[in-house]
């Protein structure tokens, strides 16, 4: 049996700590169980108002909240990455917010590469499905930096399935990262662009997502006619 290296250890310890530590929190700390409550139904409300005021209330710790949900929501489907980011612009503006939103993603990121290049690829296929876990590394081995960038500018992707699988498959770290940057940053523009205004939001994410998915399903039928002639 191959000996685990401690740098692919480390993500998957970080979060197991930081989730652990926050789920004790909840079910053992009255005041955190209704503070985290309160959170939940402000951050789901689509409340722009309401939000903002919620997270300036937080001061020091709302930069630190923000980038802990987007750890949590690696594992809690429910809450969309691209929400987290409309929560970071509306409470810092356009650029500090930018920012934060773009540390948010590159950490989660990070840290589900870490983990799915810990996991063995049969507890993958059990989070995810066999199905769906050998299609994406297929996809990924054969187009993996552009399919990276398509799924972070694809709001409605799941981008944590595809940062696991990523981890798991043969693709470099630094070009994860630069993949992820390249895709993620035109999001948070659009994000910054349109935030004031939920529908155009919807909207815009509904048509970025269709784009992203018919160019890119055209680029693989393309590709794999061309090598087959």
């Amino acid at each position: 049996m191959s000996k685990i290296s401690t740098s692919k250890l480390i993500p998957a310890a970080v979060t197991i700590v930081l989730i652990g530590t926050l789920a004790a929190f909840y079910f053992f700390n009255s005041s955190f169980q209704d503070f985290a409550n309160d959170g939940w139904k402000v951050l789901t409300s689509e409340n722009q108002d309401k939000i903002q005021a919620w997270v300036k209330e937080l001061s020091f710790w709302g930069p630190i909240i923000i980038l802990a949900g987007f750890i949590i929501q690696m594992f809690a489907f429910v809450i969309p990455s691209w929400l987290l980011m409309v929560v970071s612009i509306l409470a810092y503006g356009p650029w500090k917010g930018s920012l934060l939103a773009l540390a948010g993603v590159l950490l989660a990121s990070v840290l589900a590469y870490g983990i799915g290049n810990y996991l063995s690829e049969y507890t993958l296929q059990k989070l995810l499905g066999k199905k769906s876990e050998q299609k994406m590394k297929s996809y990924l081995e054969q187009y993996g930096f552009w399919l990276i960038a398509i799924f972070r500018f694809a709001p409605f992707l799941s981008n944590d399935t595809i940062s696991f699988v990523a981890g798991l498959s043969s693709m470099r770290f630094w070009n994860f990262v630069v993949a992820t940057t390249i895709g993620i940053l035109p999001l948070i523009g659009f994000i910054a662009y349109l935030g004031d205004s939920t529908d155009r939001l919807k909207t815009g994410f509904i048509w970025a997502s269709a784009v992203c998915l018919v160019g890119f399903g055209l680029y693989i039928w393309w590709d794999q006619k061309k090598q087959k002639a």
